[in-house]
């Protein structure tokens, strides 16, 4: 019996037709330092412009978007979940503050259908277009008998500068230095294996519509992750730290930038609704959510508290709610969580109640 690699399940005309379909929201996120287009087998940047860093610093971050994929094949719907690929990997850099140079994709399927494919990617090229980040290269894998046909999973990676003695962090932090929350346009990409279990123990449906929302429960699930990298990279001057809430929730990330010695105290907040229908479907207990999700703050600053207030300004000015959320004190030895994700550092100590949850 003659076996063609078609029949095995790989299609590599539709492979081919995707990058077709894709090609020109790629090549809108190139600049003048990007060399050649799409298709070779090695993304290239002209990388001259670091000779002009005394001594720079290259970041890098990885990441996926979770299950909340599960949710995009649920409903059919491709083109947000390219933007939280882009928010997961690309904040996780800007926090120390780096300027991304480039980013690439990766995108594993059952089968590959091409405008699919096309939307995934040209979601992801909109973020990176959004923050001026080239995407500079990116493969697409069908994975037949691995994942079913209507399956798919992504993952990116983004790579960035900072100048050594500029590199924000848990050493520049301070007694008295201001916290100011920015908010989430929502669940941004975490946490969903306990959202997707809320949604069937409680009997929902990804299509009900939900008042408090004024769209379906679905599209609320698939509210893309903010992009914090404008208004951050237009405060870095200003700050000392900054810190990206994922999973783990607020206190656990936080921690991480907080040095020994001393404690970031942040008020408890007014909850936004789509946290609080999971709380209340699931019977999730305060202490469990709050440990796992980010309940409406996407990324904190940490700056002299006299630069508090233009940090609100410039991200109000980005289109980001922003607000003074707390205080670094010295370690009062009070109960606090210390140290978190493997980083033996300060801590966090969380206070007052939630509004709405």
């Amino acid at each position: 019996m003659q076996v063609t690699y078609s029949q095995a399940g790989v299609d590599i005309g539709a492979g081919d037709r995707a990058v077709e379909l894709m090609r020109s929201a790629v090549g809108a996120t190139h600049n003048a330092d990007v060399i050649g287009g799409v298709g070779g087998f090695a993304g290239l940047i002209d990388a001259s412009a670091l000779k002009d860093y005394t001594r720079p610093l290259l970041a890098t971050s990885t990441d996926g978007v979770g299950t909340k994929v599960a949710i995009a094949q649920a409903l059919d719907k491709h083109d947000t979940i390219g933007q939280d690929l882009v928010a997961m990997v690309v904040d996780d850099i800007v926090v120390v503050g780096a300027r991304p140079l480039l980013m690439t994709d990766y995108i594993a399927c059952g089968k590959v259908i091409p405008e699919r494919i096309s939307a995934i990617v040209s979601g992801i090229a909109r973020a990176c277009a959004d923050i001026h980040t080239p995407l500079l290269g990116g493969e697409t894998a069908e994975h037949p008998g691995l994942l079913g046909e209507d399956e798919y999973d992504l993952a990116g990676a983004v790579t960035g500068v900072v100048e050594a003695d500029k590199m924000l962090g848990p050493d520049r932090v301070r007694a008295g230095d201001a916290i100011v929350a920015m908010a989430a346009s929502g669940l941004h990409s975490n946490g969903y294996s306990l959202v997707r279990k809320v949604v069937e123990v409680a009997g929902l449906r990804l299509t009900d519509e939900v008042p408090e929302f004024g769209r379906t429960l679905g599209e609320e699930l698939l509210e893309p992750t903010r992009l914090y990298t404008n208004p951050v990279l237009a405060m870095v001057e200003e700050a000392h730290a900054f810190c990206h809430v994922t999973g783990g929730g607020l206190a656990a990330n936080l921690a991480r930038v907080i040095p020994a010695g001393l404690i970031a105290e942040v008020e408890r907040w007014d909850v936004p609704p789509v946290f609080s229908l999971i709380a209340r479907a699931g019977r999730v207990p305060t202490e469990d959510i709050e440990a796992t999700l980010n309940l409406g703050v996407g990324m904190l600053a940490i700056l002299p508290a006299d630069r508090a207030d233009r940090a609100i300004e410039i991200c109000h000015h980005q289109g980001v709610e922003a607000w003074r959320a707390g205080t670094v004190i010295s370690d009062d030895g009070g109960e606090a969580l210390r140290g978190a994700k493997g980083v033996s550092a300060g801590g966090v100590r969380l206070l007052g109640s939630y509004t709405g949850l």
